[in-house]
């Protein structure tokens, strides 16, 4: 079965997809996932999670051991990577070091049979498109890490793929260009309105680009939502450790209503309407910015003593020692550092307390 002709982004449907290497390996378990036409998508995990994988899966340079995969309308899960009208950027680029900037962009065209003037009109299109005409004549090895990146996007876009996937494409990248080419890509998918899926290990890259974030733990998805929904309502402590690195706390659960409950922190007893869990939970999270730091004595407050206060230049980070563990916070207030071995108190936002399902 063949692919539609009809150009434009598509949804991508995993439904109960497994991967199995083996008979004793499984590196995706089970999943189902719906990605809408025009959106991007992240798949986020630390490494080993099955994350590259389901990538893999999508591009079919990986087939499913079971379950379907569909993009658009069309049962691909047998297909061969070639009959599926995705691009993918890669970890490393993999651009053609004896080829021109406007030759990397054109070989795709090319092969696909279009004619001379069709190839020379469409990469010199992109190109424009990306403020890369004037390096068309360049090679690989004479642009930077940020232009190999946008070259690497153009002779993807090209061809103009139903779904376009990156495979962290950023690591290559100091800090400061990460941060300029995640928005150039973010920027790109939302100007064509493209499908785009995404693979990264960087938290904070997958909430500044995504329109939804999957978090992939174990072969399977942990938690998936937008970025606001998984960093403010984690769901599990592995969720919460690994978007955000929010404080997991033991609790006393009072009482669980719907989507609010009551718990005891310590002498505290707070209301949240974040609730993930069930009485039966004794774990809350909360986030490092989201802890005040307060007098000694403060009343509704948790007594607590400084560790560590480390100065890293737009904030303060505090090790702080409390009746509950351990618990990391961190304040805007650079001018009035609280010094190691203080006596604090610790107070909480209710509404930024989220009850976890585990």
């Amino acid at each position: 079965m063949k692919p539609s002709s009809r150009k434009g982004p598509a949804r991508v449907v995993f439904d109960k997809v497994t991967k199995r290497y083996g008979t004793n390996v499984v590196a995706v378990d089970q999943i189902s996932l719906d990605f809408p036409a025009g959106t991007l998508v992240t798949l986020l995990g630390p490494s080993g999670c099955g994350k590259t994988t389901t990538l893999r899966m999508i591009a079919g340079l990986e087939m499913a051991s079971s379950g379907r995969i569909l993009i658009g309308d069309d049962d691909v899960t047998r297909l061969p990577a070639t009959a599926r009208d995705v691009s993918m950027v890669f970890q490393s680029y993999a651009l053609f070091p004896h080829m021109s900037v406007l030759q990397n962009v054109s070989y795709g065209l090319q092969v696909s049979g279009f004619s001379k003037d069709v190839v020379a009109s469409k990469a010199n299109d992109v190109l424009k498109q990306l403020g890369l005409e004037v390096l068309g004549a360049r090679y690989p090895n004479e642009l930077s890490g940020g232009q190999q990146q946008r070259v690497a996007v153009a002779r993807a876009i090209v061809l103009e793929p139903r779904v376009l996937l990156f495979d962290e494409p950023l690591s290559n990248l100091d800090a400061k260009l990460r941060r300029y080419v995640r928005q150039e890509i973010r920027d790109l998918q939302q100007s064509l309105g493209l499908t785009v899926v995404y693979v990264t290990h960087d938290q904070e890259e997958a909430l500044a680009v995504s329109d939804t974030v999957v978090v992939m733990n174990n072969a399977t998805i942990a938690q998936m939502g937008s970025p606001r929904e998984l960093h403010d309502r984690p769901h599990t402590r592995f969720v919460a450790d690994f978007i955000g690195g929010a404080n997991v706390l033991p609790c006393e659960v009072a009482s669980v209503q719907g989507e609010q409950a009551t718990v005891r922190l310590g002498g505290l007893t707070l209301t949240t309407n974040n609730c993930a869990g069930t009485a039966t939970q004794r774990h809350v999270a909360v986030r490092p910015n989201r802890v005040s730091l307060l007098p000694a004595g403060s009343p509704h407050a948790l007594e607590a003593t400084i560790q560590k206060a480390t100065y890293v230049g737009e904030q303060m980070e505090y090790m702080v020692q409390t009746p509950l563990g351990e618990l990391f916070v961190t304040s805007p207030d650079t001018d009035r550092p609280v010094a190691a071995g203080a006596s604090v108190a610790l107070a909480f936002v209710e509404e930024d307390v989220v009850l976890l399902s585990d």
